[in-house]
């Protein structure tokens, strides 16, 4: 039984700054690729951050520079440190596992769990 329980969203005003936290179980959790992707109100899913299982990072123009993903395989998470927040952030963020066959950020995405919804406004 996969599980991707995302958390750390919340309401936070422009400029500022949220970690999301996601904690995997029920695959090999080494062996996949990890990925952040995101719904703001209105709009479809975007693919904003990935980590391969080799440490190889990929992200969304719309977030490079500002968005940092990572994990910790021996805990079997992956987080998103998330820095000068726009209002356009404003997103249910998911924690999803993803092939690494194909390229980086392409691969095919394989299960997510509850998002975790982040606000960003004044």
């Amino acid at each position: 039984d996969v599980q991707l329980q995302a958390s750390g969203g919340g309401l936070v005003q422009p400029g500022g700054s949220l970690r999301l936290s996601c904690v995997a179980s029920g695959f090999r959790f080494s062996s996949f690729a990890m990925s952040w992707l995101r719904q703001a109100p209105g709009k479809g899913l975007e693919r904003v951050a990935d980590i391969m299982n080799d440490d190889r990072t990929a992200y969304a123009d719309s977030v490079k520079g500002r968005f940092t993903i990572s994990r910790d395989n021996a805990k079997k998470m992956v987080f998103l440190q998330m820095n000068s927040l726009k209002p356009e952030d404003t997103a249910v963020y998911y924690c999803a596992s993803a092939d690494t066959i194909g390229a980086i950020a392409s691969s095919r995405v394989r299960d997510w769990g509850q998002g975790t919804q982040v606000t960003v406004s004044s």
